[in-house]
């Protein structure tokens, strides 16, 4: 498409993902507005600046709660699309405080979609859903046993097991209070479209990362501490749940695949994004250690027993009838054959440099926990996204962001 002279509107434009969509289609000559919350102290988002573009994109102040902040947003920017990024998105804080979580993430969205109705506009909306609204998807039937054990009950239940790689149709158990406004926000782009004829997109994005992601998502927390470490800040490494598996992509291929499905999106329809591979949180930390200059030889529990030698090498075996990249560890915990608990209560990892500790904080692990989360993409793939990035290109980027101290708290 050609992106040249397009209005368009970002809500959550001084977010992560925002920010760096908001780069790209400036790069590309469009005309950027955003949507701002207004901030007592005046400042500009952190995020705009970073980017070089906080006097690029024409900010309009607002609130996703007020309906007429987002019917003025669409009068002033005309937009001939719309990407609907804006959302309270940090699962642990909407346990702590759902009704925030619901009234910015479900009442916005329902916002956003009446003041376009009024208004009667033919603007494409692409809203950003969430992998999360996915939540207990059923890995083995050994899982399934575990969770009917854990949960008292599953619903839906599942048609067929494994449930991964998971495709659109895949059920929805959502299992945080951000998962369920991001089901609902889902669920109502789709009744807009039926209902009123507005022209929407759902994009289920599974996690993105890159440089700039926020302090309280794990792979900040891991890189930020992976460089305190190496400057001598911190002397090990304190993280929740290393069993949990994420697809991981780079926030600049997501960018672009909210993009194509501006462009080629069919409205009404649910699009997957995702990498096509899953990684545990604990490969994520044993990646970054090496990426930032140390040989991991072995890791093993506090207590000397789940030994492993060689833990980042290298499998790109066929798992779920995929085959992609990702470490032994990674293997054998899919596989079944390994599994950390709190009573281990941390891992040695034998470098070149010495021991470095990753000690369990049970602080960290959330009341309900998505085990696994893997993306079959085939759909938007028909319509031209890719994936650019590797896991390791994401590290790189992140442990870079860290290496300036002023990134690091």
């Amino acid at each position: 498409m050609n992106w040249n002279d397009k209005n368009i509107l970002i809500t959550g434009v001084g977010g992560f993902a925002g920010s760096y969509l908001a780069e790209e289609l400036l790069k590309q000559n469009a005309n950027v507005y955003g949507l701002i919350r207004r901030r007592a102290d005046g400042t500009i988002a952190k995020n705009l600046i970073d980017h070089g573009i906080e006097n690029n994109v024409n900010t309009i102040e607002g609130d996703l709660t007020e309906i007429t902040s987002l019917s003025n947003a669409l009068e002033i920017s005309q937009p001939d699309y719309v990407f609907h990024l804006g959302a309270q998105s940090f699962v642990p804080r909407s346990f702590e405080n759902s009704p925030e979580t619901q009234m910015i993430n479900c009442i916005g969205t329902a916002n956003l979609l009446d003041a376009a109705r009024i208004r009667d506009t033919d603007t494409k909306i692409i809203f950003a859903g969430s992998s999360e609204e996915y939540g207990l998807v059923i890995s083995s039937e050994d899982h399934y046993e575990h969770a009917k054990k854990e949960y008292g009950t599953i619903f839906p239940e599942p048609v067929k097991i494994p449930e991964v790689p998971i495709a659109e149709t895949n059920p929805l158990r959502p299992m945080s209070p951000y998962a369920v406004s991001k089901v609902y926000g889902d669920h109502l782009m789709q009744n807009y479209y039926h209902s009123y004829g507005l022209n929407t997109v759902v994009s289920r994005a599974f996690n993105h990362e890159g440089a700039g992601r926020g302090l309280m998502f794990v792979t900040s927390v891991v890189t930020n501490q992976i460089m305190k470490l190496k400057f001598g800040e911190v002397d090990k490494i304190t993280i929740g749940n290393l069993n949990a598996f994420r697809d991981w992509s780079h926030v600049k291929d997501i960018v672009k695949g909210y993009m194509t499905l501006a462009e080629n999106g069919k409205s009404g329809e649910v699009y997957n994004q995702g990498s096509m591979r899953t990684n545990s949180v604990l490969s994520y930390i044993l990646l970054g250690l090496k990426e930032a200059g140390w040989n991991v030889n072995k890791i093993e529990t506090f207590n000397g027993k789940k030994l492993i030698e060689d833990p980042t090498e290298i499998d790109d075996s066929s798992i779920f009838g995929v085959k992609f990249d990702k470490t032994v560890v990674d293997t054998k915990i899919l596989e079944g054959d390994l599994e950390y608990a709190l009573e281990d209560k941390g891992i040695k990892v034998h470098t070149d440099k010495g021991i470095v500790p990753i000690e369990f904080n049970p602080d960290r692990f959330r009341p309900a926990e998505v085990p696994i989360l893997f993306a079959d993409t085939a759909k938007i793939k028909k319509i031209g996204a890719k994936i650019e990035h590797s896991l390791n290109d994401i590290i790189k980027d992140q442990l870079n962001y860290f290496l300036k101290k002023g990134n690091r708290q």
